[in-house]
């Protein structure tokens, strides 16, 4: 049986393949589309996977700080998928160095508006995932809206059938 950090491991590489699957099909001339003047462009929705995969390493490896907010953006989409490649793979470096029991440690972070509070490690690993699956869902959205072609994600798509 795999140990908790291998299973997460496991679903992180299967997760961040297909979000690197969708952020490529995604049209490069339209870096800031968006669907509505309230919602991110799709630069900056993109900017979000990586940005992501730093917090989850410092948090992994005890040099996570709040504060700050998020830094500048890449100048291209380009840039932001090379960015989420290279995050993506620092966070996995540092996963895998990690000794198991750091995952029930805790760090500090956000537990709700304007609080900050002890979260167990393995649980923000999980949250950040999650919310990089959720985000690519607003991606696939976006990449339909803009004129590209929506990849298989869990299954088939329109433009991706299975038969």
């Amino acid at each position: 049986m795999p140990s908790p950090k291998e299973q997460f491991l496991d679903t992180f590489k299967r997760e961040c393949a297909t979000t690197l699957k969708l952020m490529r099909a995604f049209p490069d001339a339209k870096p800031d589309f968006k669907p509505h003047e309230r919602s991110q462009s799709a630069k900056a929705l993109m900017h979000t996977f990586g940005v992501e995969q730093v917090i989850t390493a410092a948090a992994v490896s005890g040099t996570l700080k709040l504060g700050g907010g998020f830094p500048p953006e890449p100048p291209s989409i380009a840039d932001a998928i090379s960015a989420f490649e290279k995050e993506s793979q620092g966070f996995e470096q540092v996963l895998a160095n990690t000794p198991d029991t750091r995952l029930s440690e805790t760090v500090t972070f956000f537990t709700g508006p304007k609080q900050t509070g002890p979260v167990p490690v393995q649980a923000l690993m999980w949250m950040m995932l999650m919310d990089q699956v959720h985000h690519r869902g607003q991606l696939s959205v976006y990449v339909r809206m803009a004129g590209g072609k929506v990849p298989s994600i869990y299954g088939p798509s329109a433009d991706e059938p299975w038969n």
